[in-house]
């Protein structure tokens, strides 16, 4: 079992910037493919950004230039640099991990992911 915890979310100003992090406990070992992705209020939840490792990335058009996913496997943690944030990434941010070996390919579909945090939120106003 892997339990994921978000943090750092909040309030900004477009234009600013914010990282959230994801802290991952239990059985860290298990997962490959881990992700950042968010749902805004009527719409359903979409892929952000996805890592495998620090070469293999996924980023949405949407914030491709602005957003940046790293991770810290020293200190079994995620964080997701969100820069020049805009009204539309207001959102509750998920992290979520798969511990399904495909082959290192991370899929954006959330029914991919088997391990989910509780969501921290983002809010970003004009």
């Amino acid at each position: 079992q892997v339990q994921l915890v978000e943090s750092g979310g909040g309030s900004v100003q477009a234009g600013g910037s914010l990282r959230i992090s994801c802290a991952a406990y239990g059985h860290t070992y298990s997962y490959y493919c881990m992700g950042w992705f968010r749902q805004a209020p009527g719409k359903e939840r979409e892929a952000v950004a996805t890592i495998y490792t620090r070469d293999n990335t996924y980023y949405a058009d949407s914030v491709k230039g602005r957003f940046t996913i790293s991770q810290d496997n020293a200190k079994n943690t995620l964080y997701l640099q969100m820069n020049s944030l805009k009204p539309e990434d207001t959102a509750m941010y998920y992290c979520a991990a798969d511990s399904l070996w495909r082959g290192g390919v991370c899929y954006t579909t959330v029914n991919e992911y088997n391990y989910w945090g509780q969501g921290t939120q983002v809010t970003v106003s004009s």
